[in-house]
C-alpha cells in the first residue's frame, strides 16, 4: 500500500483502489487554503496515475466536509482573488476545481457522506460519479444563507442529477435534508448502513472490469449527457476506435472465455 500525506488530504492506494480522506476532523473537514490546494493536488495525482482502477472519496471524524471554512479564508482578503481568478486558458478557477476536476479523473470516484456535508463540501461529493450515504448525513446548498451563491461547480454537476425546479427551491432556501431524501431526488447513489464497506465492495467490483471500458465509460457520459445527438454519437465511435481490439479488450474477452485469471494491463491514455 502506498500512502501520501500532505497534511489536508491523505492519499492510499491499495491493488489500484485509492482512498483519499479529506484530513481536518476538527474542523469538520471545513476548507481553508491549504485544503483546497492539497484536493487539487490530488485529483492531478491520481489524472496520471494509470494504475488507478477506482477512487473512493471519504472525510475524517464525524464529517465529510462542512464546507467553506469562512473565518480562516476571509482572515486574508486576498484568498478570495485566488479563489475565483480563472489564470490562462483554463475553464475553472480553484474554487471549481475541488468539485470539477474529479470528473478529470479516469476512473470512477464514490464519494463517502456522513455527518455533515454542507456548501461547498456538497459541491465536491457532486463532483464524484457516485455519491454512498448514511441515511442521516446532513446535506445543505447553503450559500444563500450567508448571501452568496454556490460557486465550486454545482452548475455543471447539479443538473445532471436533478430538475431545474429543483436545483432553484435548495439553492434559494439552502435547507437541510438527510440522506435518504437525498437519495429520493436522485443526489445520492446508495443510503447505506455503512456507506464506506458498500463503497469499497463496489471499487473491487469495478476494478475486475477492464480499466480502458470503465475510463472511456466515464469520459463518454460526461462528454455526451447534454450533448447534441450528433456530438453524442460521435464520441461513442471515437472513444471506441480506442478500445476496440487493444490489449485490455482482448483480456476482457479472455476473462470472459478462456483465461478468467488473466490480468488487465493498467489503462491506457484517452
Amino acid at each position: 500500500m502506498a500512502t501520501t500525506n500532505n497534511n489536508r488530504v491523505v492519499l492510499e492506494i491499495d491493488q489500484g483502489i485509492a482512498t483519499v480522506t479529506l484530513n481536518r476532523p476538527d474542523k469538520y473537514n471545513g476548507l481553508d487554503m491549504a485544503m483546497f490546494d492539497a484536493i487539487v493536488a490530488v485529483t492531478r495525482q491520481l489524472k496520471k496515475d494509470r494504475s488507478v482502477r477506482a477512487v473512493i472519496l471519504k472525510g475524517a471524524g464525524e464529517a465529510f466536509c462542512s464546507g467553506l471554512d469562512v473565518a480562516k479564508v476571509s482572515k486574508n482578503p486576498v484568498n478570495f482573488l485566488k479563489l475565483l481568478v480563472k489564470p490562462g486558458r483554463k475553464i475553472s478557477n480553484l474554487a471549481q476545481d475541488v468539485g470539477y476536476l474529479w470528473r478529470d479523473v479516469p476512473a470512477p470516484v464514490i464519494a463517502v457522506t456522513h455527518g455533515y456535508c454542507f456548501g461547498g463540501g456538497f459541491q465536491i461529493a457532486l463532483g464524484a460519479d457516485f455519491r454512498f450515504s448514511t441515511s442521516d448525513c446532513e446535506f445543505s446548498i447553503m450559500e444563500t444563507k450567508w448571501g452568496l451563491i454556490p460557486d465550486m461547480s454545482l452548475t455543471v454537476t447539479l443538473r445532471e442529477l436533478i430538475s431545474i425546479d429543483l436545483a432553484k427551491e435548495l439553492t434559494m432556501t439552502a435547507r437541510r435534508f438527510n440522506g435518504a431524501e437525498a437519495k429520493e431526488m436522485g443526489l445520492v447513489s446508495r443510503v447505506c448502513d455503512d456507506p464506506l464497506a458498500e463503497a469499497q465492495a463496489f471499487a473491487r467490483e469495478l476494478s475486475e472490469r477492464s480499466p480502458d471500458a470503465v475510463a472511456a465509460s466515464k469520459l463518454l457520459f460526461n462528454r455526451t449527457w447534454s450533448a447534441p445527438d450528433k456530438a453524442a454519437l460521435d464520441w461513442e465511435t471515437r472513444l471506441q476506435k480506442k478500445i476496440l481490439a487493444r490489449t485490455n479488450q482482448r483480456t476482457a474477452v479472455a476473462r470472459n472465455t478462456s483465461d478468467p485469471e488473466k490480468a488487465y494491463e493498467d489503462r491506457r491514455g484517452f
